[in-house]
């Protein structure tokens, strides 16, 4: 027997974006229903991630030596999961979350459905027998799914994608990763640190090549220092299982690669199959939800995250969530702005970016000015023990004399940014800036000797 069910708002995909915006919508008094066929936390939480903002401060205790660090280079997988990582996949994995965040929706006049939803119509949800009804209107937050390579013979293999790499309870003697993504070069670093031996194939001439060419050059230098084997402008041609390995054949006749686990690191997709996008008016456009900037895709209808085809990264997912919110909720705020999104990866040094990087800028035939300045030529101090190796690069539109774009990478690279971030979305002049750096601050005076090279 069908139940028929009413709410202002239903939320469809319960992960990073879609938890937010059920609690961010139930805290704003709205009567909130969030389906998902898994718990509250997300995707890579229930999976054992790491949390992403973890990995930086794991890396570098497995590279940091003395008596006060509780691990040291090569220390153990089960010592390393269990001192480093079992905390916190406790906190975030265990059904007490899912319990916490029933609870406190319930309060808020909201609720959590495990199931999969799918659109029978406009506003309208229906989960197995019950059926949803939302005044305001319907969010898809359904994310993405691995987008496999074209190379013959993976499809059949048992590969990893990012869940089952940061699940593993036990560490693989030796791993291929296929694709440099921000969690491919995150893992194998990672992994390497374990002395897992890792190997890196990148179609691309560098890693990473979306970023600044420093940044790539940095990257690699710090996996090899790791003992990670990275092979770039390599392509793969077919990959092989035999039961106890992998084989993974090279293009242009390279030697075969040979690992015990292969992880896929490669972009991710959108997956609107069974959301019934035709229920509502909408037909996905090549297998994505295309939306408006403030993630409108049809009347009452949202997107966010993977399902609409953009960069999937948990930065942008949780951007777009944002502006969803405010929408439904109608308060004022800025349509979605992509150019001037921050960029994070955490390896060690960590990389954070923001705006556009210089071959971007020059592409859109502005007269750019850059700085670029290395962490060791600046006196600023740093975390102690902390390799004070990384750059922060500025650039700067010469016409309006405003920064379009920053790049800071180092031990403390995502904090250094904040300035940055600031300065890109304000459009702040440099002139100004360069009398409102905190130099007192780690690493800052790096930045202030960074805005002087643009004179």
């Amino acid at each position: 027997m069908s139940v028929n069910e009413q709410a202002d708002v239903i939320v469809l995909g319960l992960g990073h974006a879609g938890g937010y915006i059920t609690r961010a919508l139930a805290e704003a008094g709205l009567n909130v229903v969030g389906i998902g066929p898994r718990l509250a936390v997300g995707e890579r939480g229930h999976s054992g991630h790491f949390a992403h903002g973890m990995t930086p401060g794991v890396g570098y205790l497995l590279s940091a030596r003395g008596p006060a660090v509780p691990l040291a280079l090569g220390a153990s997988w089960d010592a390393g999961r269990s001192r480093v990582v079992g905390g916190a996949r406790g906190r975030t994995t265990s059904d007490r979350v899912d319990r916490i965040a029933a609870g406190l929706l319930s309060v808020k006049r909201g609720r959590l459905v495990h199931g999969r939803g799918r659109l029978t119509g406009p506003c309208r949800v229906s989960v197995g027998e019950r059926t949803f009804h939302a005044r305001r209107g319907v969010v898809l937050a359904t994310g993405a799914r691995p987008r496999l390579p074209d190379v013959r013979g993976l499809p059949g293999t048992p590969y990893w994608t990012d869940g089952n790499a940061m699940a593993a309870m036990e560490l693989p003697e030796s791993l291929i990763v296929l694709g440099a993504s921000g969690f491919g070069v995150e893992t194998a670093q990672l992994f390497a640190r374990f002395r897992c031996a890792v190997t890196v194939v990148e179609r691309q001439p560098r890693l990473l090549s979306w970023e600044e060419p420093e940044t790539s050059t940095l990257t690699e230098r710090a996996l090899l220092r790791d003992g990670v084997t990275v092979l770039t402008s390599t392509g793969t041609s077919e990959v092989a299982h035999d039961g106890t390995g992998f084989t993974v054949h090279l293009a242009d006749g390279k030697e075969p690669l040979r690992a015990e686990r292969l992880l896929v690191a490669t972009e991710r997709q959108a997956d609107p199959t069974g959301l019934g996008l035709e229920a509502a008016g909408l037909v996905g456009s090549a297998g994505s939800v295309p939306t408006d900037g403030r993630m409108r895709a049809g009347r009452g209808l949202w997107a966010v995250g993977g399902v609409t085809g953009r960069d999937v990264a948990a930065d942008v997912t949780m951007y777009q969530a944002q502006v969803a919110v405010r929408d439904i909720l109608g308060w004022p705020g800025p349509d979605t702005d992509y150019q001037k999104l921050t960029r994070l990866i955490f390896t060690d040094p960590e990389i954070a970016a923001v705006g556009l990087t210089e071959r971007q800028a020059r592409n859109q035939r502005l007269r750019v000015r850059t700085s670029l300045l290395p962490l060791n030529s600046s006196h600023g101090r740093g975390p102690q023990g902390r390799r004070r190796e990384g750059f922060v690069k500025l650039v700067e539109d010469a016409d309006r004399g405003v920064l379009v774009g920053a790049t800071s990478a180092g031990p403390a690279g995502a904090e250094v940014l904040y300035a940055l971030n600031v300065a890109v979305h304000a459009e702040m002049s440099v002139e100004h800036l360069r009398h409102r750096v905190a130099a007192c601050l780690p690493f800052h005076q790096t930045v202030e000797a960074a805005l002087g090279g643009l004179c």
